[in-house]
C-alpha cells in the first residue's frame, strides 16, 4: 500500500472519530430534551417511577393545568414585551455606535471601544445595589420598563462588538466613499446602504439578546414584585414548591417557555448563520 492509501486510511479513521465524538455530544444533549418531552405527558406518579420510559397513555392534561396554573397568556405578553422592547433600544443603540466606532477612527472612539472591552469582563452582580438604587429612584421599580432597561444596556457592549466586527470585515468602506462622491450623507450611507447590509448581523445580534432576555430571571424577580408583571420563567418558578414539586405541570410549563423562542430561532436559522459566518471572515 503507497502513501496515498495510508493518507486516505487515516483521513477516515479520524472522520470516524470526529462522527463518534459528535454523536456523543447529540446523545448527551438530546437525552435531556427527551426526558423533557416525554415527561410532559405523564402523571407525577410515571414521572417519579419511570423517568425515561414512555408514557403508558400520552395526556395533555399536564399542559391544560400548566396553561391555567401559570396564568401563560399573561406571562407570555409580559415576556414577550419585555423581549422586543429590550431588542429594538439594544439594535437601535448599538447599531449607532459600532458605525461610529468602525469608521470614525480617533483616539477617544479607541479609548471608548476599550471601555467597552473592560465593561465585558464586569460581572453584573457587582453593580445590583446601585443598579437597583437607580431603578428605585427613577420610579421604575415593578414596571416592565425597569427590566427593559437593564437588559437593553447590559447587552449593548457585546452587540457593539458584534455589529462592530461585523462592518469592518464584511462592508468595503469603499462602497460607502462611492455613495458620498454620488451626494449622500453620513445618515444617508448610513440607513440606505450600511443598515441593509448589516440584516446578517442584526439578525444574529437580536436572537443572542432575545434569548438573554427570555432566560434572565435575576432581574425580573428583582424588580417585579407584582404577578400581573410575572414573566414565564417567574411562573415557572412560583411552582417549584420548597417540599414538593408537581413534576407533572412543571415539566409542560418548561416546553410552554422554550416553544415560542424555538420557533423564531428556526424561522430565522439562515440570517443568523449569516451573520456569525460572514462576520468572522475578512471580506
Amino acid at each position: 500500500m503507497g502513501k496515498g492509501g495510508v493518507m486516505m486510511r487515516r483521513e477516515k479513521m479520524v472522520n470516524w472519530l470526529i462522527f463518534a465524538f459528535i454523536l456523543v455530544l447529540v446523545i448527551i444533549w438530546m437525552v435531556p430534551v427527551y426526558y423533557l418531552v416525554v415527561s410532559t405527558f405523564k402523571t407525577g406518579t410515571e414521572v417519579a417511577a419511570h423517568p425515561f420510559a414512555l408514557p403508558k397513555s400520552f395526556s395533555f392534561a399536564g399542559y391544560v393545568k400548566a396553561f391555567n396554573d401559570m396564568q401563560f397568556p399573561r406571562a407570555l405578553a409580559n415576556t414577550i414585551f419585555v423581549a422586543i422592547m429590550t431588542v429594538v433600544i439594544n439594535i437601535t443603540v448599538s447599531t449607532f455606535a459600532a458605525y461610529a466606532l468602525a469608521r470614525h477612527e480617533s483616539k477617544l472612539n479607541n479609548v471608548i471601544y476599550m471601555f467597552f472591552l473592560v465593561g465585558m469582563m464586569i460581572p453584573v452582580q457587582m453593580g445590583l445595589s446601585g443598579l437597583y438604587r437607580l431603578i428605585s429612584a427613577l420610579g421604575l421599580v415593578n414596571n416592565l420598563f425597569s427590566v427593559v432597561l437593564i437588559g437593553a444596556a447590559g447587552s449593548t457592549i457585546s452587540s457593539v462588538f458584534l455589529i462592530k466586527s461585523f462592518i469592518v470585515s464584511a462592508i468595503p468602506k469603499e462602497i460607502e466613499e462611492s455613495a458620498r462622491i454620488d451626494g449622500c450623507g453620513v445618515y444617508a450611507v448610513l440607513f440606505r446602504i450600511v443598515i441593509p447590509l448589516l440584516k446578517p448581523i442584526i439578525a444574529t445580534v437580536s436572537i443572542i439578546v432575545m434569548l438573554g432576555t427570555w432566560n434572565d430571571y435575576l432581574n425580573p424577580s428583582l424588580f417585579l414584585h407584582s404577578r400581573s408583571k410575572d414573566v414565564i420563567l417567574q411562573e415557572v418558578y412560583r411552582n417549584v414548591g420548597q417540599f414538593s414539586t408537581d413534576w407533572a405541570s412543571l415539566f409542560p410549563m418548561l416546553i410552554l417557555g422554550i416553544l415560542p423562542l424555538t420557533i423564531i430561532y428556526i424561522l430565522m436559522q439562515r440570517l443568523i448563520i449569516s451573520g456569525v459566518t460572514q462576520g468572522a471572515v475578512k471580506g
